[in-house]
C-alpha cells in the first residue's frame, strides 16, 4: 500500500473541552467536574454517549469508537483498544491513510488548535523547552513529511525529546509502506494511554 499525499485538517479546540482527559497532564478545567468514566459504565451507556465519551482516543476519528460500539461488553481496556485496532486495521488505505494525517506534527507551531489530548502530549513531552532542539524537530519533520507524504506519529508518553528525535531520524528513511504500518501501531499505543488516562482506577 504505497503512500498519497494527504492534508490535515484541525478544528479550533474550546476551552471547556480541557475536562475530556482529566488525568493527563492539563486537562482540568477549573470549576468543571471530573470526567473520568469506569469500563463498565462504558459498556452500558447508550451508543451515542460511548462514542461521545471515547471520540478524542483517536484523533479526529470518531468513526472508529462509533464503528466498534455494538461490540461492547469489552471485558477489559485492552480488549476493547485491541477491537479498535483491529477495526483500524481492516479500514482501506485512504481511511488508514486520513486516520495518520489527523495526527498533528510534534513542536507544531500552533499548539492550540490541537486537541486537548495531542496538546497535553505533546507539553509533557518537552519538546518545546529547547528551541534548538525545536527547530531541528521541525526540520526533521517536514523531510519526513515530503519523503512520506503524512506527518510522523509516535506515542510519545514516556520518551525523552532525544528519543523522539532519534526515533524519527531512524524511521525518515524506510520505505513509505513499513512506516504506515509503524504509524498505525503508534496511533494504538496512543489511543491506550488516552483510555487509560481517562478511566477511573
Amino acid at each position: 500500500m504505497g503512500a498519497q499525499g494527504c492534508h490535515c485538517h484541525y478544528r479550533v479546540v474550546e476551552r471547556t473541552q480541557l475536562s475530556i482527559f482529566p488525568s493527563l497532564p492539563g486537562f482540568t478545567v477549573k470549576g468543571k467536574p471530573n470526567m473520568s468514566v469506569t469500563l463498565e459504565t462504558l459498556n452500558h451507556m447508550p451508543e451515542a454517549q460511548f462514542v461521545s465519551q471515547l471520540e478524542g482516543l483517536y484523533e479526529h476519528s470518531p468513526w472508529i469508537v462509533r464503528d466498534i460500539a455494538a461490540q461492547r461488553p469489552f471485558a477489559s481496556p485492552d480488549a476493547l483498544i485491541d477491537t479498535a485496532q483491529a477495526h483500524v486495521h481492516r479500514a482501506d488505505a485512504r481511511a488508514q491513510l486520513d486516520l495518520i494525517c489527523a495526527h498533528p506534527e510534534l513542536g507544531d507551531r500552533q499548539l492550540a488548535r490541537l486537541t486537548p489530548a495531542s496538546q497535553a502530549e505533546q507539553r509533557g513531552a518537552g519538546l518545546a523547552e529547547d528551541q534548538e532542539r525545536l527547530e531541528r524537530l521541525r526540520a526533521l519533520n517536514e523531510a519526513y513529511r515530503r519523503r512520506h507524504g503524512f506527518p510522523f506519529v509516535i506515542a510519545v508518553a514516556g520518551l525523552t525529546p532525544e528519543t523522539i528525535l532519534a526515533m524519527i531520524e531512524k524511521r525518515l528513511p524506510r520505505d513509505s509502506d513499513t512506516e504506515i504500518t509503524e504509524s498505525l501501531m503508534q496511533i494504538g499505543h496512543i489511543a491506550r494511554h488516552r483510555l487509560t488516562a481517562m478511566l477511573e482506577t
